[in-house]
């Protein structure tokens, strides 16, 4: 093994000499793995980069993901059943992180989103681009006017692309961009 590790070593002298940094680096941590490796084979430890905690998951990321799965599910739900609006007001009162909309303001939402995609064969990605939307718009003290317009735009386009009637898609608009007054 110690040939091994020599070998590696002059090959990391040669790459060096020859201005290759990039390619040295890789040799030489190649050769720091395959010594702890061969080190913990030989005394029964962990090598050390196997010690090493994992850093902890953020919180608010993961809080957010897992909002915004279940915003898109709850969508893919009231597609064909109306039922599930009770666990959509749930989420969405979920949504935000700092600022909350009024509980009047979530079930209006709720129960236009509802009406508008009754019915309609929103994608996958459509769904998750809406739930994305609205799950910002319940944050916009994150949010500059152009990306909360941006977001308005967004969703009137994806219900007017499933011809949800232009009232309906209004009313939408106007409840989000109410929430977002709520929660700025």
């Amino acid at each position: 093994m110690k040939k091994l590790t020599v070998s590696l070593m002059l090959g990391f002298i040669a790459v060096t000499a020859s201005g290759q940094s990039g390619v040295a680096d890789q040799v030489l941590h190649r050769a720091m793995r395959l010594r702890d490796q061969n080190n913990a084979r030989q005394t029964g430890a962990a090598p050390a980069a196997a010690t090493q905690p994992a850093p902890a998951p953020d919180p608010v990321l993961t809080a957010t993901l897992q909002n915004i799965a279940s915003l898109q599910n709850d969508l893919a739900g009231l597609k064909s059943e109306p039922a599930a609006k009770p666990q959509l007001v749930n989420d969405l009162t979920l949504a935000a992180h700092g600022a909350k909309p009024s509980k009047t303001s979530i079930s209006q939402l709720a129960d236009d989103l509802a009406a508008a995609v009754a019915g309609k064969n929103l994608s996958s990605a459509e769904q998750t681009k809406l739930a994305q939307d609205v799950h910002a718009i319940f944050n916009t003290s994150h949010l500059s006017p152009t990306q909360q317009q941006t977001i308005f735009d967004d969703v009137q386009k994806i219900l007017n692309r499933h011809e949800v009637a232009s009232e309906l898609a209004a009313r939408v608009v106007k409840d989000i961009q109410k929430i977002a007054v709520e929660t700025k």
